[in-house]
């Protein structure tokens, strides 16, 4: 039953992350039974683990939808964001070793090429080399409590959807960002490392706000 459960929670995890089940859609446990190849049980025990990540949300009735955030939901995830993954950068930067700071040139080497793919930006792979970027940087701050409270920020599907979002400058401004923590880096200047990105990660929120207020002004109209 673990195995199915877990293959079950990875699965539709993997589908609220990538958008495929969209925010504020009702989750069908036959349905998603179907899609996993496992009974309904295994799916019951996935949505109440989703529902404590806050990725699934029930409602009076006890049905089951995708987790939909407000903006001032949004502004309050990326708020400790910045809080907490600027003290990582600091932390990382205090601790940071030839071969990691190699690794993240590396990581930020193959994200500039996904930016700059044409016609248009491979954004799936700017996503998992930003996600990969920020991970070698949590692991590299070596705290298992900054490790256990920053994932579920980092992969909520709020990031996902501003990555949408983002047209070549935010790209680059984003790809730019990454060099000036590697040059914080590269001086194991801590203070420097969790300014530039605290301001990286209020950056991104207000990317995602501008344009969540300019869709809600579209669907106001409509």
């Amino acid at each position: 039953m673990a195995k199915a459960s877990d293959l079950a929670y990875e699965t539709i995890r993997a589908m609220v992350l990538s958008g495929e089940l969209s925010p504020g859609e009702q989750l069908s446990e036959e349905t998603l039974a179907e899609r996993c190849g496992v009974s309904r049980t295994p799916v019951r025990d996935a949505l109440r683990r989703l529902e404590a990540e806050l990725l699934v949300r029930k409602n009076e009735s006890q049905r089951s939808f995708v987790a939909d955030w407000s903006v001032d939901d949004v502004a309050d995830a990326f708020e400790l964001r910045a809080m907490m993954e600027g003290h990582a950068a600091r932390r990382a930067a205090e601790r940071m070793t030839p071969q990691v700071l190699d690794d993240l040139r590396q990581i930020n080497t193959r994200l500039c090429a996904a930016i700059q793919k044409r016609p248009d930006p491979d954004i799936a792979g700017f996503l998992e080399y930003n996600k990969q970027f920020h991970e070698l940087i949590l692991k590299a701050a070596d705290s298992r409590r900054l490790t256990t409270l920053l994932s579920a920020l980092i992969e909520q599907p709020v990031v996902w959807r501003t990555a949408q979002h983002y047209g070549a400058e935010a790209f680059n401004r984003s790809h730019n960002e990454h060099d000036d923590l590697l040059s914080a880096f590269a001086r194991k200047d801590g203070p420097w490392a969790e300014a530039i990105m605290a301001g990286h990660i209020r950056r991104a929120f207000h990317v995602y706000a501008d344009a969540h207020r300019g869709l809600a002004s579209v669907e106001s109209a409509a």
